[in-house]
């Protein structure tokens, strides 16, 4: 299994951070245009434990995945692939307030693709791939939760 770490600082209260995150539709938000990813299906558009969702992004090709919420607490929670690109994906999100403005975000994946060596031989392509992706999620993210209303 292979582990893929991000983390960084918003400059936003922990309330409005988890808000955010805890709405299905922030994927469509932070995610990078280039993947068009989709919300196909969802069982409910708060994250909570038991919550299953499908979407539908372009990674080399159009692929759906479908992951469950598995574990969901303040300021933390777990998706898990149930359908996807991956032979096993976990995904932990935490938030942790740094002060009354300011938030910490962190991402924690474990991964493993199928194909047995040749997969394990492709980890780094994918954390290259992850990097991209998460650097994108952080100007987003702070894009959307700093601007002043």
């Amino acid at each position: 299994m292979s582990r893929f770490t991000n983390r960084f600082i918003v400059k936003a209260p922990i309330e409005k951070v988890w808000n955010f995150y805890t709405d299905i539709k922030h994927l469509e938000i932070i995610t990078p245009e280039k993947l068009y990813l989709k919300v196909m299906h969802t069982t409910n558009d708060k994250i909570s434990t038991g919550q299953e969702c499908t979407i539908s992004a372009k990674i080399l090709t159009r692929k759906r995945w479908r992951s469950k919420v598995v574990a969901c607490t303040p300021y933390e929670y777990t998706d898990e692939m149930l359908e996807g690109p991956f032979k096993k994906w976990k995904h932990v999100h935490k938030f942790n307030e740094i002060s009354r403005n300011e938030t910490e975000i962190i991402d924690e994946i474990d991964f493993e693709l199928s194909y047995g060596i040749i997969g394990r031989l492709a980890n780094f392509y994918i954390i290259h791939v992850l990097e991209k992706i998460f650097q994108n999620r952080r100007e987003a993210t702070k894009i959307h939760l700093e601007k002043k209303y």
